[in-house]
């Protein structure tokens, strides 16, 4: 995408896919790489394709696979009641072929040196599992989740409850809060010419915070970050002038403070 643009025009992803993995990746252009945070934390959605009666050492197709030909293989409706169960908050143990931190190092770095180290389990929260299909021993699912959430941790996980194992075989990342995969374009699509034509706009990223309008007067206030009056507004919100996004501020201390500021600030 950097050869596509102006040089220097500042370039960031918002939460990369593993190399199994494809589908959506949000990119930000220029000051809008400011709005990084606010993206990365968003639920997100997935296809999710799976090998049943089989495990993996990273939980994917990537990994050292070992077949467990005695375990036995679920039919329909038991995938169907185990998803469920799996659904809401539910407590994951990170894989060890994750970039997570423990006491300072990658674990895929321990992974990759044939280490392996007790992790802390923690909470994530999957808003919906589904299964869409099942034939003989490859199953497909739809996950929603929030940030942080393995869907490979959760197959494995699934098919550990059912007394067999499953690795993931493909992944499909096709929601990133209110952005889309059908709305996305594939890389080899764009040109120089074209690319301006696939950007959405800086306020569209992040309409999902709530906004409020300041006067003409307040504006150069704003776009160089200065305190404003309280909006009564909980968390993080848009503050606009005339439908320009200009910053991201929040209430705290007796004073709106300003979280990221868009527009350049004038004297």
């Amino acid at each position: 995408m950097k050869h596509l643009l102006p040089g220097k025009t500042k370039i960031g992803h918002t939460g990369t896919l593993d190399p199994l993995a494809s589908g959506l990746l949000v990119l930000l252009i220029g000051r809008a790489t400011r709005l990084s945070r606010y993206i990365t934390g968003l639920d997100k959605s997935y296809t999710a394709t799976a090998r049943l009666g089989a495990v993996s050492d990273t939980l994917d197709a990537d990994g050292n696979v070992t077949p467990l030909p005695d375990s036995p293989l679920p039919d329909e409706p038991a995938l169907r009641a185990a998803t469920r169960l799996f659904t809401g908050e539910v407590l994951q143990t990170p894989p060890m072929a994750s970039a997570v931190k423990v006491g300072g190092e990658r674990l895929y770095k321990l992974h990759r040196r044939g280490e392996e180290i007790e992790r802390q389990s923690r909470p994530v929260t999957v808003h919906s599992f589904e299964l869409l299909s099942l034939d003989a021993r490859t199953a497909t699912f739809t996950v929603s989740c929030g940030s942080g959430t393995y869907v490979r941790t959760l197959i494995a996980d699934l098919a550990e409850s059912l007394h067999t194992g499953a690795y993931l075989t493909s992944l499909r990342r096709i929601r990133v809060g209110h952005l889309t995969l059908e709305n996305a374009v594939a890389p080899e699509d764009l040109s120089p010419e074209t690319l301006y034509n696939h950007i959405i706009q800086t306020r569209d990223v992040v309409s999902f915070l709530p906004a409020v309008e300041v006067s003409a007067g307040d504006r150069s206030g704003v776009c160089n970050g200065r305190k404003l009056g309280l909006f009564g507004l909980s968390g993080s919100y848009r503050v606009e002038f005339g439908g320009e996004l200009l910053a991201v501020y929040r209430d705290g201390d007796g004073a709106a403070r300003a979280e990221v500021v868009l527009c350049a600030g004038v004297s």
